[in-house]
């Protein structure tokens, strides 16, 4: 009787021994998964130009070449300079943003809204629209032919990236 109660109680510990394997198992398996899905975005963040440092150079000529494409009659810009965003950093990442302060003329609204909409698809940043003001030119210039504009847009966008901290702290 001793002993098959000792063989009963090794049974036990081996079986235990065996589900916390199988725990550890899958918590790995789960882990490899979670790791492989976060480089894939990392990989997308990077490649969409969201992470790294900001391509100022790439959004001018973004925004001209939307200008072109949507015939906007006037598009003026001013770029502050960068600044480490409030916050927390993720990991060892931060959020950087430089401010785009933006003039339009526009024959509609939906002018700047498919602007704001060709910017956050193509930009190798991630777009944040502060503010957008619009408004109605005065009458003497509607009544010159200024440009034919029916409305001025002034707007504040985000242009936010992803950089490494560390190289920040050096």
């Amino acid at each position: 009787y001793g002993a098959k109660a000792a063989a009963q109680l090794a049974r036990e510990r081996a079986m235990a021994q065996r589900q916390e394997a199988d725990g550890k198992l899958r918590q790995v398996r789960e882990e490899e998964i979670e790791i492989r899905q976060k480089s894939l975005l990392f990989t997308q963040l990077q490649g969409r130009g969201i992470i790294g440092q900001e391509q100022r150079l790439e959004w001018v000529e973004l925004l001209k070449e939307i200008r072109d494409q949507r015939r906007l009659i006037d598009l003026q810009y001013e770029i502050a300079p960068q600044r480490v965003v409030d916050g927390k950093p993720i990991g060892s990442f931060s959020f950087h943003s430089s401010t785009m302060k933006l003039q339009l003329k526009l024959l509609h609204e939906e002018d700047l809204t498919r602007l704001i909409g060709d910017l956050r698809r193509q930009a190798r940043a991630l777009i944040r629209v502060g503010s957008c003001d619009l408004t109605r030119p005065p009458a003497a210039a509607a009544e010159r032919g200024d440009g034919q504009a029916n409305l001025l847009a002034n707007c504040d966008i985000d242009w936010l990236t992803l950089q490494d901290a560390r190289k920040d702290s050096r």
